[in-house]
């Protein structure tokens, strides 16, 4: 009887588990050693249809701008906070976002949502622990992933979709 509850927790966890092709491209930063955000802010410079945002902490200027260019230049951009970037006295870009008409809501419903993605054209994928932040880059042991996978991208896609549902439009 053990055997077979062992093989129902594998067959389980497996169900969202996938394979990326060896070929996958991909990129990697470690700050403060490496400029992540630079990185960032290039990967935002080059879209072309559809940027959607996921942040815990979100204090970037630099980021902030680079977005706002992106929207200028007739990138669809979205974005979904923590409810922590509304709180009064918080350091965050959220309001210098909204007045560039970007949209933003606020995910309340978790304790924390601790998300940290990029999604760039529904194929690629920005991820890892690096937060949008000046001590993520300048003071912060913290990695950041960009993959190009449609699949995962598409995954990744869901769950934004999945949290705005959840979430409050905000407006100034």
């Amino acid at each position: 009887m053990k055997w077979l509850s062992v093989l129902l927790f594998l067959v389980c966890a497996c169900t969202n588990a996938a394979v990326l092709p060896a070929n996958t491209p991909y990129q990697l930063c470690f700050s403060p050693a490496e400029n992540c955000i630079k990185i960032l802010v290039n990967t935002i410079k080059h879209t072309q249809r559809t940027i959607h945002v996921q942040a815990y902490s979100f204090t970037s200027y630099a980021i902030a701008r680079a977005l706002v260019r992106a929207a200028q230049r007739g990138v669809k951009v979205a974005i979904i906070l923590d409810k922590s970037n509304f709180k009064p006295g918080q350091k965050s870009v959220a309001r210098y976002l909204m007045r560039h008409h970007i949209p933003i809501w606020e995910d309340d419903q978790p304790s924390i949502a601790h998300n940290k993605i990029m999604i760039f054209d529904d194929n690629t994928v920005e991820t890892g622990s690096f937060n949008y932040t000046y001590s993520a880059q300048h003071f912060n042991a913290e990695n950041m992933l960009i993959l190009t996978s449609a699949p995962l991208a598409k995954r990744y896609l869901e769950n934004w979709d999945y949290r705005k549902k959840l979430s409050h439009l905000k407006s100034l």
